[in-house]
């Protein structure tokens, strides 16, 4: 009986003992408790829409969101700090790191979980992740800036120069195959390539089985071309688009209108700086110079000022295409420079540089990247329209093709029509074929001047 309390006893005793601990294990973080020993990264990370914001006293972001899904991944806890001057990482004048490059060699922080770009100079003071996101340097633009206005030949604009000297060159083609297959008389021959030209009525119409081949193809041909034109200045005029006049940095050094700049002692001003490109070097001058002008401090401020102004703003490419999904006014300029990414930064030698590029691989393969790329980066202009361009040769190769071919085609049947005429000519006057059809060839190609002598030879005789 006493063994049997006691048992009892014991067995109570153990059941309230752990339900005890289970109540005191949850830390404050509503991760299990000491008995998992998670250790405590503190990151630091900037302000900048939408990879950190302050929304109801709370952060939250593309950056926000990653580190939650690589904390759980790699069961860690975390606490997030904003960079006290408000700075990426650059050296100042003393000799010393600003930004969160500077907050993790002072060991301030960890780990910077923001849209820190990977350069050569951050590399060798800290250590890098596996790039979570992928940019480059683009231009930054206002539409209403850059617009070219209407202008009076702007009926010519669906086709690119290329496809009008295609057709004008297809144009004197198909009028030579017709003189060469077509030339019984002469007015004949002007009516019927004026006629084909213009899609109207020609009298007389084509008798030879070669010449209606050429003008069928000939207006199948226009028919088409046609469509196409009308198809494509319809969605010029619907548009609402004109042609970009900055499309490259080229285009943006040259002009006069618009000032541009970069933010002061980001990646991107040393990388205009370093660079040896006599292009990228006439930017940085220019920045140079007017620094204390064209240089912003913060992003805001320099999408704020390309809004307001004739600024042009020299950024991240995927942060400008950010802008232009919230502000339907902006655009990015086609031309893309300089490709980089964004990666963690850690100390050197850190055990969690290998863990957190691993984990960052494992959220790519998984798709996770791309959905947190499409939750924060979603547009808000949702009815604006691809931008126009016009129609390039390739779009109509099958078009110039099939022209060429029933060109080919008609003057293959004409030489198989003089042939026959010649071979029949050849039994009545005694000569060789090849003969008859090379005198043939010499009268349709003399034609014209056989018949003005024989108008200058009818006029002497009336004389």
């Amino acid at each position: 009986m006493d063994r049997g309390l006691h048992f009892m006893f014991c067995v109570v005793t153990t059941v309230l003992l752990l339900r005890e601990s289970s109540q005191t294990g949850e830390n404050a973080n509503g991760l299990r408790g000491p008995e998992e020993n998670l250790p405590v990264l503190t990151v630091t990370t900037i302000l900048e829409d939408p990879y950190a914001m302050v929304r109801s006293a709370e952060l939250e972001g593309y950056c926000i969101d990653l580190l939650k899904a690589l904390a759980s991944m790699l069961h860690f806890s975390y606490k997030v700090k904003v960079v006290g001057d408000g700075k990426y990482g650059a050296i100042s004048s003393n000799g010393n790191w600003t930004g969160m490059i500077g907050e993790i060699l002072r060991q301030e922080a960890d780990i910077a979980v923001a849209p820190l770009t990977v350069t050569s100079a951050r590399e060798e003071v800290v250590s890098f992740t596996t790039p979570f996101l992928q940019t480059g340097i683009g231009i930054l633009l206002r539409k209403d800036t850059i617009s070219q206005d209407m202008s009076f030949f702007h009926f010519l604009a669906p086709f690119s120069k290329e496809t009008w000297t295609g057709l004008l060159f297809a144009y004197v083609l198909t009028c030579i195959c017709l003189f060469l297959v077509a030339s019984h008389m002469a007015s004949p021959l002007r009516v019927l390539t004026v006629g084909f030209s213009h899609l109207s009525g020609a009298t007389p119409r084509p008798k030879a089985f070669s010449v209606r081949v050429i003008a069928a193809i000939w207006w199948l041909f226009t028919i088409a071309l046609l469509a196409a034109y009308i198809a494509n200045f319809t969605a010029l005029l619907s548009s609402g688009s004109e042609q970009l006049t900055i499309q490259t940095f080229e285009d943006l050094v040259k002009q006069r209108k618009i000032e541009f700049g970069t933010l002061d002692g980001s990646s991107t001003f040393y990388f205009f700086k370093n660079s040896k490109n006599p292009i990228h070097r006439m930017i940085f001058e220019y920045m140079d110079k007017r620094r204390d002008h064209v240089l912003v401090k913060t992003y805001q401020e320099a999408v704020q000022r390309v809004m307001e102004s004739n600024y042009a703003f020299i950024g991240e490419s995927i942060s400008q295409d950010l802008a232009a999904a919230r502000h339907c006014n902006l655009i990015r300029a086609p031309e893309v420079i300089g490709d980089r990414g964004y990666g963690i930064a850690t100390a050197q030698a850190s055990q969690w540089t290998e863990k957190l590029s691993v984990a960052v691989l494992k959220l790519r393969e998984s798709g996770d990247l791309d959905y947190l790329r499409n939750k924060w980066w979603e547009s808000s202009c949702l009815h604006s329209r691809e931008r126009w361009s016009p129609l390039q040769p390739q779009a109509l190769g099958g078009l110039f093709l099939t022209l060429a071919v029933g060109l080919a085609l008609g003057v293959i049947a004409a030489m198989v029509e003089l042939s026959n005429k010649s071979r029949h000519a050849a039994g009545h006057v005694k000569k060789s074929c090849c003969s008859i059809f090379t005198e043939e060839m010499c009268t349709r190609l003399r034609i014209k001047e056989n018949t003005r002598q024989s108008q200058e030879t009818s006029g002497r005789a009336n004389a």
